[in-house]
């Protein structure tokens, strides 16, 4: 068995593994919706958040080893990867909780995407979107194989955080969130990507969590893992007040909370984000992954599979 712990902006995740000819099943899935991303003050990592790390990291140590698991795997990224107290803030939580923590890069992150999601999508040629709590990774690929990948440090709990004043984004601010990603694209060498991609696949909690807001409105399946992109601008409406009103309508905070409690304040931010990289590369349809950056993790820098793909820092 394999313990994985996940610290990534929004949530901390303890996933345990059993391998058995090549194939994983999960045996545990447990996760703390630490929300560090908002811990984040002048560019550092404050004492709280590295408070908050420690005890979730402290509990998911205890159930590892009480379950006999004595090599524990833990990774973070942009939340403690992009703050100027970066080393000083893993040396803490290190030396608190006993775990080594791997803080990998951005392209590393977008590469382990790729690589777990490989493992449950059949992943030919294409686009890769990634949307965390404070990063969004793009991948793109072709014949199985990684051309280009890139991370931008927004994500859907930054961008609350940075742009939101409110409970619900109003229409100054869905503008604002949309002209970062615009400028940060900007700043990359897109040729890289194609112009347009009929369909991507999607990684990550912010797109599962679009999937799941998106079953519930049109009646489908909890199974269906397909966004048809053309609605997502009308769920975004559904949910996002018009004028700038800091009133919170109650049929709507309900809709939300009983499909994405956990992400009531940041899946809208997120599904922003999401819509300008779908219109940036004429997106059609969006099919979710059920694996992501955790299963790249242990597939790449545990099991040392796919060894033909390259990491930084390797």
């Amino acid at each position: 068995m394999y313990a994985i712990i996940d610290i990534g902006s929004n949530t901390i995740r303890l996933v345990i593994y059993k391998i058995d000819n090549g194939t994983y099943t999960i045996l545990l899935n447990k996760k703390e919706m630490a929300a560090l991303a908002s811990f984040i003050k002048d560019d550092m990592m404050s004492g709280a958040g590295i408070d908050r790390a420690c005890n979730a990291l402290s509990i998911f140590k205890k159930i590892a080893y009480d379950l006999g698991i004595k090599e524990i795997h833990a990774f973070a990224t942009a939340a403690l990867r992009n703050v100027s107290n970066s080393e000083n803030a893993i040396n803490e939580i290190e030396e608190r909780t006993g775990l080594r923590i791997n803080v990998i890069s951005g392209k590393t992150e977008a590469t382990l995407d790729f690589i777990g999601a490989a493992r449950t999508v059949e992943l030919k040629s294409g686009l890769l979107v990634d949307i965390g709590g404070a990063s969004t990774e793009l991948v793109a690929y072709e014949d199985m194989q990684i051309k280009y990948a890139i991370s931008l440090p927004i994500g859907s709990l930054s961008a609350y955080s940075k742009y939101v004043k409110h409970f619900f984004p109003n229409k100054s601010e869905q503008k604002k969130i949309s002209k970062v990603i615009l400028k940060l694209l900007g700043r990359e060498d897109i040729n890289h990507f194609n112009k347009n991609y009929q369909c991507i696949c999607g990684v990550g909690g912010t797109i599962r969590s679009t999937k799941d807001l998106y079953n519930s409105i049109f009646g489908l399946s909890s199974q269906n893992r397909n966004i048809m992109t053309k609605h997502v601008p009308d769920i975004i409406r559904k949910f996002l007040h018009k004028k700038n009103k800091s009133h919170i309508n109650r049929t709507t905070l309900d809709s939300l909370l009983d499909v994405v409690p956990e992400r009531v304040r940041t899946i809208l931010p997120g599904m922003i984000i999401l819509n300008t990289l779908i219109n940036q590369f004429n997106v059609q349809n969006i099919l979710v992954s059920r694996a992501g950056v955790r299963e790249g993790y242990l597939t790449k820098m545990v099991l040392n599979e796919f060894n033909d793909i390259e990491v930084e820092g390797e």
